[in-house]
């Protein structure tokens, strides 16, 4: 479903999107390297590269379970049916002096960003999930004090709505709504659309 753009921009950021529906299709390891090949040139302060993931295969069905266990339930529900799953966490010190790295989970979200649109370029559908459950993920994966599971993302290709729960197919039929520039561009002081837009 590519998106109506109001300005021109690439392709892969119209064509993007996170479909709730995975097909039943397997994820080459190639793919999957290449994705975190990009989620490591992301950009980051200081090069700190504070982001870490964890990845689970559907292939290997013990290990997908127990991630997938770190998901809310609603999110399990349709996750379940992707390629892969994986959380994203993010070290909030800096590895050189212990200060707060203020900037680390917005670099984890560069490093996703990175990630997706090489998904996009191959293919490959991802959606981004904050509906994680980070107690259980730091229990289950011995996460260390300082490092916060922040969002899984689940890999795969996408796949025919019908296969999901009626809610949740209305929602992956839905249109992707979009902010206008003016609401969150502005210029001179906050809550003024910049003249630009």
């Amino acid at each position: 479903m590519k998106a109506v753009t109001d300005y021109p921009v690439h392709d892969l950021i119209a064509t993007r999107w996170s479909p709730y529906s995975f097909a039943n299709r397997t994820v080459s390891d190639d793919d999957l390297r290449s994705l975190f090949e990009a989620a490591r040139w992301a950009a980051s302060s200081y090069n700190e590269q504070p982001w870490s993931y964890i990845l689970a295969k559907k292939e290997d069905a013990a290990e997908f379970e127990r991630l997938l266990s770190c998901l809310v339930e609603p999110n399990q529900v349709w996750a379940r049916f992707a390629s892969a799953l994986a959380l994203g966490i993010s070290s909030l010190n800096f590895a050189r002096d212990k200060k707060p790295n203020r900037a680390a989970v917005h670099d984890l979200g560069l490093a996703a960003g990175s990630l997706l649109l090489e998904a996009t370029s191959r293919g490959l559908a991802i959606h981004q999930m904050i509906g994680i459950l980070p107690d259980k993920a730091r229990e289950l994966y011995s996460i260390p004090e300082g490092c916060e599971p922040m969002t899984a993302i689940a890999i795969g290709y996408a796949g025919v709505q019908n296969d999901l729960p009626e809610n949740v197919r209305t929602r992956d039929a839905a249109r992707r709504p979009r902010k206008q520039l003016k609401e969150f561009v502005f210029g001179g002081k906050w809550g003024v659309p910049s003249k630009l837009v």
